[in-house]
């Protein structure tokens, strides 16, 4: 490991950390589409509020989406789960 460090020059920790602060921010993404889907509540970003720039408030939408896709995805892999079944 510590070879492997040498040669990217210490990239390999800041990667790691990356991975983790991404890794980080989707769960955020999908804790708040969980929200969104069993409760009606949704974040109140005033997004024109926080910023006029049109480029930001499409990241702002794409970044909560990526929580949405990911709340279908583990909803329909838990459906077709013997682990799981609806009560309702």
């Amino acid at each position: 490991m510590v070879f492997l460090n040498l040669l990217t020059f210490g990239l390999w920790g800041k990667v790691g950390r990356l991975a983790h602060y991404a890794f980080d921010a989707v769960l955020i993404s999908t804790i708040l589409a969980g929200m969104k889907r069993s409760t009606g509540l949704t974040p109140s970003f005033k997004k024109e509020a926080l910023t006029e720039n049109k480029d930001i408030n499409h990241w702002i939408d794409k970044y909560l989406g990526v929580g949405e896709w990911v709340m279908d995805q583990s909803v329909a892999i838990a459906g077709s789960s013997s682990w799981f079944e609806r009560k309702r």
